[in-house]
């Protein structure tokens, strides 16, 4: 991979990882409702969601995924109706002021999965990577280093990104304090939870 190549890859990462979605929701509302500190543990599930959906393509079974109607609607659907489901939990959230020096609520493991699971079981994200993953790959040199440079470079900007959505929500969202408030941040984000789940229940393949 040319420097030139990992450049035009690179500034194709910041627009991958600030397009609005399932991982940005996912990201503010942890922040809000638990803090920075700990929506780490949610970032960290979300690159770990990334790097799944690289490896997917880098071995093959994102073509196998986008050519098999079966295999792709089996992982939308479950990716549906685990962002309603978290949706619902969401809006139903108790509308209680945060005390994020507490711990209460989520497990840092239960945070890691849920963030792992919001991006791994989006074959959305699955055939983006491969559309656009192939082509900054150069086919007459080595896969791995190039797929490896490849993944440190898309989650680094997703790491920067989901990091800044979680620390403006843990600060400025946070201070509404008021239970009123707190009632409308989590139904605000409980329908975009579901929201995201209508849009890729509409979401087909490319012909």
């Amino acid at each position: 991979m040319t420097l030139q190549t990992w450049l035009a890859f690179f500034v194709a990462c910041w627009l991958i990882s600030l397009s609005p979605g399932a991982g940005a929701i996912k990201a503010m509302s942890t922040g809000m409702r638990y803090g920075y500190r700990k929506g780490l543990y949610n970032i960290l599930g979300l690159q770990l969601g990334v790097l799944f959906l690289i490896a997917i393509v880098a071995i093959g079974l994102g073509a196998l995924l986008a050519a098999s109607t079966l295999a792709f609607n089996v992982i939308k659907w479950f990716g549906v109706v685990y962002l309603i489901w978290l949706g619902i939990q969401q809006w139903r959230a108790e509308a209680t002021p945060m005390v994020f020096e507490s711990d209460h609520g989520a497990s840092p493991r239960q945070l890691i999965l849920e963030g792992f699971l919001v991006n791994a079981s989006n074959p959305k994200g699955i055939i983006f990577m491969l559309a656009v993953l192939p082509q900054f790959i150069n086919p007459h040199a080595p896969q791995l280093p190039q797929y490896l440079i490849c993944a440190a470079s898309l989650t680094f900007t997703d790491l920067v990104v989901m990091s800044g959505y979680t620390l403006l929500a843990s600060k400025v969202l946070s201070a509404l304090r008021e239970a009123h408030h707190v009632k409308w941040l989590n139904r605000t984000f409980g329908a975009l939870f579901i929201g995201a789940g209508a849009l890729l229940a509409a979401f087909k393949r490319s012909a």
